[in-house]
């Protein structure tokens, strides 16, 4: 049975917005159907570009694994993953990615670079878009509009 856990991103997203950071946030969901890994951007937070929320949640699970590979996971995110994040997806050869809102600008799956459909990719997953993209697009339309 499908259970979206779109909504625990959405507040991993909000979360971020809080702390300043561009609200973006992933959750990272184990075969079993629990919540391995949540985390929302912390780039500012961090000095570090690649603290995206994406890499936060694979870095966290590999951890706890002791492992690379995250085969039959599963991960949420609010905003397409950019072409960073979506190598790190194929690296760890995540199962299934649901986005929320699409990113024409620095998108990594549908828009840009297109990692998944690229000849040299290694893994590529399922790819859902859409889910939560309402909420997802307006939080960072919030955003913003408010830094302006």
């Amino acid at each position: 049975m499908f259970k979206s856990h779109m909504d625990a991103a959405l507040e991993q997203a909000r979360a971020a917005a809080q702390r300043g950071e561009v609200p973006v946030g992933a959750v990272l969901v184990a075969p079993d159907g629990r919540i391995a890994a949540q985390a929302g951007n912390r780039t500012r937070e961090l000095s570090d570009p690649t603290a995206h929320a994406e890499i936060l949640v694979l870095r966290e699970a590999c951890a706890a694994g002791k492992t690379e590979r995250l085969q039959g996971f599963d991960l949420y995110v609010t905003l397409e993953p950019c072409a960073m994040c979506a190598a790190a997806i194929a690296a760890a050869r995540l199962r299934r990615v649901y986005y929320g809102a699409s990113d024409p600008k620095s998108g990594g799956v549908a828009h840009g670079a297109c990692v998944f459909s690229h000849p040299q990719a290694h893994h590529t997953p399922e790819i859902y878009e859409g889910i939560g993209e309402v909420e997802a697009a307006e939080l960072l339309r919030a955003f913003f509009s408010h830094l302006r």
